[in-house]
């Protein structure tokens, strides 16, 4: 008996130290961290925004692509008035105002073609009474692959309006790069 929970000890950490499960696993590692810095902006409290595309995050947590994309798109005149952002909204909670985030789940999926798509649902509207919708689960994918051997967001994808599939953040920051 005390050969096979040795042997079984072996071949659980042999298989623990193979390449590509270990990413769906590590996966949500960026997507935890964006989403806790979300939940502080959300608060309520008086606390500093936390700019969840600085130049320390966005080297770290996302990919070179996506950070390129990222920082083409900062440089179109069209950019947010501040200089801050290529966006006039939250992209996470995928508006200008929210509530304090509840039933925050965090989903990593299976790795496919090189990328785990970690999914994220939220409450973002519960204090906005009179909103028809305030209880909806807001749902946000991220799309996370291996870079320089760590997990990074290499894509957002949010839910388009009623009737239109989710939009990428990656195609959105090439469209306010090009002007679109």
């Amino acid at each position: 008996m005390k050969k096979i929970a040795v042997l079984f000890a072996g071949l659980v950490a042999a298989l623990s130290a193979l390449p590509g499960p270990s990413l769906a696993a590590d996966a949500t590692v960026p997507v935890e961290e964006i989403m806790k810095d979300t939940q502080k902006n959300w608060a309520g409290d008086d606390s500093d925004w936390i700019d969840i595309f600085g130049e320390a995050m966005l080297s770290r947590l996302y990919s070179h692509d996506f950070g390129d994309k990222y920082k083409a798109a900062v440089q179109n005149p069209a950019a947010d008035e501040d200089g801050i952002s290529p966006f006039d909204y939250d992209v996470i909670v995928n508006g200008q105002d929210a509530c304090p985030l509840q039933d925050l789940s965090i989903d990593g999926g299976q790795a496919a073609n090189g990328a785990t798509e970690v999914t994220v649902k939220f409450k973002a509207a519960t204090c906005m009474e009179g909103t028809p919708d305030k209880d909806a689960l807001t749902t946000v994918r991220f799309e996370v692959i291996e870079e320089d051997g760590k997990a990074v967001i290499d894509d957002i994808l949010i839910q388009g309006k009623e009737g239109q599939g989710p939009i990428s953040l990656k195609e959105a920051m090439v469209q306010i790069a090009k002007g679109e």
